[in-house]
């Protein structure tokens, strides 16, 4: 299962090219309109998800480093063991493990992470987000998709052939 390696490493490039990119033409919290409820906007977030803990005294940056690399061994040891057939619980692992790396990354380079994705209805913005959490978000999903579904499925594939009479 190494071989879904590729995808988190595709997240990591996928996130920091974004990242850089972001930091080099935006201006710190300056929105630059996209479109109708999307926005560019370069933020620095020092602390979780949501701002969590983003007003605490740095000791935060250390914490959520050594969380997500703890999570991130525990991922990479689960794909390690999943049977090579179980390809969409393999790709969710590996967009999660891909986006918390990609977040490790600013957290040891910057002592924050790069946000810059915005979206918003009339008043009421979403917190900003990047590449990174996306990954992260979409891995979760197909996550709990995997843990409501996949095991039927699997069911379903593994169990042998009877022929009709």
């Amino acid at each position: 299962m190494l071989r879904w390696f590729w995808l988190s490493v595709l997240v990591i490039v996928l996130d920091q090219i974004t990242k850089v990119l972001a930091s080099s033409l935006l201006v710190l919290h300056e929105p630059v309109r996209v479109m109708p409820m999307f926005n560019f906007t370069l933020m620095h977030n020092t602390g979780a998800a949501f701002s969590f803990l983003s007003d605490a005294s740095g000791w935060q940056r250390w914490f959520f480093t050594v969380v997500a690399l703890g999570v991130s061994a525990v991922l990479v040891a689960w794909i390690r063991r999943l049977p090579p057939n179980d390809r969409w619980l393999a790709a969710a692992l590996a967009l999660i493990l891909g986006g918390a790396l990609g977040n490790v990354i600013d957290r040891l380079l910057l002592g924050h992470v790069v946000d810059f994705i915005q979206v918003y209805y009339d008043r009421w913005y979403w917190p900003a987000f990047n590449i990174a959490d996306s990954a992260i978000t979409v891995g979760a999903i197909m996550l709990i998709i995997d843990s409501l579904l996949g095991h039927f499925f699997r069911q379903e594939k593994d169990a042998p052939h009877t022929p009709h009479k």
